[in-house]
């Protein structure tokens, strides 16, 4: 068996500014670094069949916490996965606010030395961070209606 990976949270917050998958990138990036897997989730003009002109995140109270949380779980979980001590980097940011479309809502970096590592553990990071952390999405429709994403997680 191999020795265990070491897991640096580089970055797991909710932010009011804009985030990029390029400030990821560049922040979970190393000379160990054999993979780098991204994701960036961006606000889309349509939902249901209807046009989407904007969208808000709120978060409640302790989202930030639980962002916090849930980064430092996957990261103990997945600590005895790695056949080398070499380090794996996490960087997570979720909107809040009002954002228009093509902004970034969601965007995860994931470093490791070897690409299956960092597939696995971004895509695990994206789901978590949709699942458990309390936030709820408010859609501005063209035709003037609006409705509540996410409100009943």
């Amino acid at each position: 068996m191999g020795t265990e990976s070491v897991f640096e949270v580089v970055h797991a917050v909710l932010s009011a500014e804009p985030i990029s998958v390029d400030q990821a990138i560049a922040a979970v990036e190393s000379d160990t670094a054999g993979a780098v897997v991204s994701f960036s989730g961006v606000v889309r003009n349509h939902d249901g069949g209807k046009a989407v002109e904007r969208l808000s995140y709120s978060a409640h109270p302790t989202a930030h916490q639980v962002m916090a949380d849930v980064v430092a779980r996957l990261a103990a979980e997945h600590a005895g996965d790695g056949s080398a001590a070499q380090p794996v980097r996490i960087w997570a940011a979720h909107r809040i606010g009002m954002l228009d479309i093509g902004d970034p809502a969601l965007v995860c970096a994931v470093s490791a030395a070897h690409r299956g590592q960092a597939f696995a553990v971004c895509s695990e990071l994206v789901d978590r961070i949709k699942e458990q952390v309390p936030i709820w999405k408010e859609q501005f429709f063209a035709d003037g209606t609006v409705e509540w994403v996410g409100a009943d997680n």
